[in-house]
């Protein structure tokens, strides 16, 4: 009796185990991961015919392919990526991400794939060129971003808040903001789409220090490594640029990041 109950044991135990591991995986074999990213956020990260797609994604299907793993792309506000990430609730964070220090309290970064520039997008001739025209000023922002942290760090600026690009650039639009902070390339973006609206950028400023990279969580070392792994690979083949040429036609890659390029470091805090 004692045999035959141990065998029911095994048998549910190994039914179990293999339920669980095609949940977590494709008909392939291969490991699915969850990926928090955003949806209109061109040319990094948006939505096109149903397909998440972007610089970001592309290069995160890339990496994903070589090192024997799928992705599966679920739309999300930033606000709560970074913590999604940490909570398990996404494996990895897609999102221009800067690798701040204090973001680094939170989760730990893969190597850097992008720099960038903020900047601010003002109506024409609203002369919104340095921060000391700043004062008074009411500035939009995607909550929890750099952007966030830039504009409220910006002396008497009145910072509004919002979940998403489109919803800042909507109330740009209708004139509820005097300014709109943003990545570069997704500003400049915005104004090669909506050529009839007058708009222009303002004040700009390079993020150093701080690339773009995926965030993951803390404990997941085994990924942060994959990660990083197909980065490089990525890097010295060529793969990255021809990538990122596909997305950014006038802003140049870094020389980091360009064939044969040493990349992009992040030196995590406590991985």
């Amino acid at each position: 009796m004692r045999s035959t109950l141990s065998k029911i044991a095994a048998f549910v135990t190994s039914g179990a185990l293999a339920l669980t591991l095609t949940a977590c995986g494709s008909d392939s074999g291969s490991t699915t991961l969850r990926v928090g990213t955003l949806s209109d956020a061109p040319p990094s990260i948006y939505l096109e015919n149903g397909r998440f797609t972007g610089y970001d994604n592309e290069l995160l299907r890339d990496i994903a392919k070589r090192e024997g793993f799928e992705v599966e792309f679920v739309g999300t506000e930033f606000a709560g990526l970074l913590a999604g990430v940490a909570n398990g609730k996404f494996d990895i964070g897609s999102s221009t991400i800067s690798s701040t220090e204090a973001r680094k309290k939170t989760v730990a970064f893969s190597n850097g794939y992008n720099t960038g520039f903020t900047t601010i997008v003002t109506a024409k001739g609203a002369n919104l060129k340095d921060p000391s025209a700043f004062a008074g000023k009411r500035l939009g922002v995607v909550q929890g971003s750099v952007q966030d942290e830039f504009a409220g760090r910006t002396a008497g600026a009145q910072v509004v808040r919002f979940p998403d690009y489109n919803a800042g650039f909507a109330q740009l639009k209708n004139g509820t903001l005097d300014g709109w902070v943003v990545p570069q390339d997704i500003g400049q973006k915005y104004l090669d789409q909506n050529p009839a609206v007058p708009l222009e950028l303002g004040y700009t400023v390079e993020d150093k220090d701080t690339p773009s990279a995926f965030a993951v969580a803390k404990k997941n070392t085994e990924l942060l490594n994959k990660l990083n792994d197909g980065l490089a690979k990525a890097v010295a083949d060529g793969t990255v640029a021809r990538i990122y040429a596909q997305f950014y036609k006038t802003t140049p890659l870094s020389k980091e990041l360009q064939q044969g390029g040493p990349g992009l470091p992040v030196k995590n805090v406590g991985v």
